[in-house]
Parts: C-alpha cells; structure tokens; sequence
C-alpha cells in the first residue's frame, strides 16, 4: 500500500510524544507498505535528522515551518477565518506541494496527523484517515480559562472557537478519525453522534521497553516533559510549590527532580536547595532513561486534558510507581490503588505521595502492576498491527 503521512513535525529525534509515536508506527509501518512522509521542520532540525527518517521512508518532503510567534502570523489569524495553530505552518507553496505529491503519486491512503495540518491538503478523492493525538481546542479551552494573563484570555477564547469549528469540519469530512483514548474518542462522539472513531493506543518509548524489572525504592521525586506545552509547564509549577512542600514536611529526605526539554523561564525559577531542573536536550534519550531509572516517584498534576501521556507510561515500563490526577490518568486502564494512584487536588496528591514512598508493599504492588499493565497493553507492535487494519478497512471499503 502506498501511504502519503502529513505531519506537523519531523518525527526524529522522538523527543515530543506525537513525534515518538509518528517516529515508531512509520517504522513498522514501513516493512509493509510505501511510506511518503510530508512533515514540517523546526529551525533547529538538522540534514542528518531528515536522512535518518530517509531509511524508512520511500520519499521525505520537507517543508520548512519559521518562527511561531511573530507579527504576521498573528495578523494572519486576527484577519483569517483558521486559529492560530493553523496560522503558524502557513508556508509559500505548501497547497502546490501537496497537490502535486498527491497528483503524481498514485497513493492507496493519506494519513493525516492532527486535524490542523488539514486545511493546506487539497481535495482529493484518495481516502484520510485523521489522528487526533489529543483535541486540541480541550487543551486551549484549558489555557483559555486558566492564563496568568487575563488580558490573554479573551483571544485565546476566540482563537478555541475557530479551533473547534475546524476540529468539527474535519471529523465530518475524513474517512475516519482514530484517538490515542477511549476518553478522546468518547468526547467526539458526543460532539458528533453516529461518527465511528477507532481508538489506537500511544506505546512506551522505544528507549524505555525492556527494561530491567527492578524495583528501585528512593525518595528522588520526578516529573518530565516538553515545557513548550502548558500542560507540562503548569504541573511542573503546581509540583513544585504546591505538592512538594507538603511531601517535603513529611518526609525531609524528598528531593524533587523536573527534567525534560525546553524549561521556560518560570520553569527554572522553580529550582532551589532541594528542587533540579535538569534540562535535557532533544536526542538526550540517555538522560531521560537515567532520570526514570535513578528516581523513586513519578508524580504529575495534570489538569490540561487530552490523549494520553507518554512519561507516564516510561515511568510505569520503569517500575516507578505513578500519582496524577483523573486527568492524567486518563488512556491508560489503570486503577487507583492497584496500578496507579490518583489524587484530585495538589493535598490529595501529596498525601498520596507520603503513603507510597512510606508503604514498601504498596510501593511495590503499584510498580509491578504497571509494569504489567504496559507490556500487556502498550507495546508498538499490536499498535501497529491495529492502525494497519484500519488503513486496509478504509482502503478496500473505497474501491468497493
């Protein structure tokens, strides 16, 4: 089968969640079908980078993506009936691209990562099939209603009702929609009754599977993430000067670790006598193994919706017990008390926290179901397996 692949990035190095996914399903996907990847670079994406995806990939077409915020970005949103997040891969020739790939090269499907690379697609009788890694306009509604700049907040409102009216628009139009959650999917279905969604997992990290099943005790607190996101950002900030304190004054010999790419400004503030950011770069996958594995605790207290969290499944194929909130437990199948432990509130979490790095059995009962609970469910081969079904599903319902 030939698959043309539209990404709002390029998947190596798999240093994001999406680009992790992007990065393992294009490799296994590959051994059986023809794949063209059409992505957008980042100015600090190298050659060898895009020669990397070159050995999977029949054909890689870059477009390249400038700054995010700059003037005529935010007047091409303010004057454009598209949000912002569309805005920012607008690129002189990208339609023309597009429709001349898709003219000459007689593909079977077109896979479509996030539902705002759509709008520089040309109509095309080929059949889509669109992945929703997470719905974006939840995770804007979010910053919307919670931005520390309440100036801020009325464009971004703005901005979240052209992201759902476009987010609808395409969920109609595709062949098919896939989300990486039942709770994703669920929430679609709501919005638009009698559209059929697949659900197609997330994995763990290629650098965090077969790991040693050691359960490794400490009072060394973890969170990662990419600080570019809100959702990292704020439960980092959130650990740091609401949750650890009270671990802190529990248990004096806590020490709070927050790693991960791109700390923003008010990120490294957060560092003190007891609390690191580490900043790891993008292609750092050693460090990020060393972290999970060197740590005691993984906690995250997440409140931005959407998908489902990658570093939390590391952290489970790392046999590090997990304490988040409902929403960062969404994805996952996991039950508090016997895979995971979920904590509505910065107290509720903390307590949490306190329990388990004092209970040695419950310590190790949580971090060996979870360990189960990802080799079980979350390995990228069946994953792939089930994408592939889909692709053949909508292909052949096309020609008949």
């Amino acid at each position: 089968m030939k698959v043309l692949m539209l990404t709002p990035y390029l998947p190596y190095p798999p240093s994001e969640g999406g680009q992790l996914r992007s990065y393992k399903l294009i490799k296994l996907l590959s051994k059986h079908h023809a794949i063209t990847l059409v992505c957008f670079s980042r100015q600090h994406n190298t050659p060898d980078q895009v020669n990397h995806m070159r050995k999977f990939c029949r054909k890689v077409i870059v477009i390249k993506r400038g700054k995010t915020w700059t003037i005529k970005n935010v007047l091409r949103t303010g004057f454009s009936p598209y949000p912002f997040l569309v805005s920012i891969y607008n690129s002189s020739g990208i339609k023309d691209v597009l429709k001349s790939e898709i003219l000459q090269g007689n593909y079977d499907l077109i896979h479509a990562e996030m539902s705002y690379t759509l709008p520089y697609l040309p109509k095309t009788q080929i059949p889509i099939i669109l992945v929703e890694q997470t719905i974006m306009s939840r995770i804007f509604g979010h910053q919307a209603r919670t931005d520390k700049r309440l100036w801020f907040r009325p464009f971004m409102a703005i901005d979240v009702i052209k992201m759902r009216f476009w987010e609808q628009h395409f969920w109609r139009r595709v062949d098919r929609v896939v989300t990486v959650s039942t709770e994703d999917a669920a929430i679609i279905q709501k919005i638009i009754p009698g559209l059929q969604v697949d659900v197609v997992p997330n994995g763990v990290g290629e650098d965090m599977s077969n790991l040693p099943r050691k359960i490794h005790h400490n009072f060394t607190i973890l969170y990662m993430g990419n600080y570019k996101w809100i959702q990292n950002w704020e439960a980092a900030e959130l650990l740091a000067t609401s949750v650890f304190p009270i671990i802190k004054k529990a248990l004096p010999q806590a020490k709070l670790v927050i790693a991960g790419q791109s700390p923003t400004h008010d990120v490294k503030l957060l560092s003190g006598s007891d609390v690191e950011i580490r900043e790891l770069a993008d292609s750092d996958f050693a460090g990020v193994v060393n972290s999970y594995l060197k740590s005691g605790l993984f906690i995250a207290p997440m409140y931005a919706p959407g998908g489902t969290r990658l570093k939390i499944l590391a952290a489970m194929a790392a046999m590090m017990p997990v304490v988040t909130t409902p929403i960062g437990s969404e994805g996952y199948g996991a039950i508090d008390g016997e895979s995971i432990l979920i904590g509505n509130s910065p107290t509720d979490i903390a307590q949490k926290a306190i329990a388990v790095l004092k209970d040695g059995k419950l310590y190790e009962k949580i971090a060996k179901n979870a360990r189960i609970l990802v080799d079980t469910r979350f390995s990228w081969e069946p994953i792939s397996e089930k994408l592939e079904s889909i692709y053949k599903e909508i292909v052949y319902a096309k020609k008949s």
